[in-house]
C-alpha cells in the first residue's frame, strides 16, 4: 500500500502493481542524468507539459529504485502500461506531484485537511 505523504505513488508496469517514490538518492540520480543542479530545476523541467520517452523512461526507473525495486532504465522501456504514452505521462504527473506537492486543504490525504 502507498503512503502519499511520504510521496509514494502506485502504477501498474507490464500487468504488476508498482510503488514508485523519488526519494533523495533517486532524485540526485535524476539531477545527475538531466545535468540539472537541484531537486527544484527537475519539477521546473516538467512543468511546461512537455516531456520526452527517454525522460519519462529515466523518471519512472529512479522511481521504482527509489521505492526499492532493482530495475534497470531499459527493462523500463520495454515496459507497457494502459494507456500507452499518454499512461506513461500520467504515472511521471502523478510521481512528480506526489513529491514536490505539499498537503493543501482540499488534499483529503492531507493532514487535517478539511472541505468547506
Amino acid at each position: 500500500m502507498v503512503n502519499r505523504h511520504r510521496g509514494e505513488i502506485e502504477a501498474v508496469l507490464d500487468g504488476k502493481s508498482y510503488r514508485l517514490c523519488l526519494t533523495l538518492g533517486a532524485l540526485a540520480e535524476l539531477e545527475h542524468a538531466f545535468g540539472e543542479d537541484d531537486m527544484l530545476a527537475i519539477a521546473e523541467r516538467f512543468e511546461a507539459g512537455r516531456i520526452a520517452a527517454r525522460d519519462a523512461i529515466r523518471m519512472i526507473g529512479a522511481g521504482l529504485r527509489g521505492a526499492g525495486y532493482d530495475i534497470a532504465d531499459e527493462t523500463v522501456a520495454a515496459m507497457r502500461v494502459e494507456g500507452g504514452a499518454a499512461g506513461f505521462v500520467d504515472i511521471v504527473a502523478r510521481l512528480l506531484a506526489a513529491t514536490f506537492t505539499v498537503g493543501s486543504r482540499n488534499d483529503p490525504l492531507a493532514e487535517g485537511a478539511r472541505a468547506d
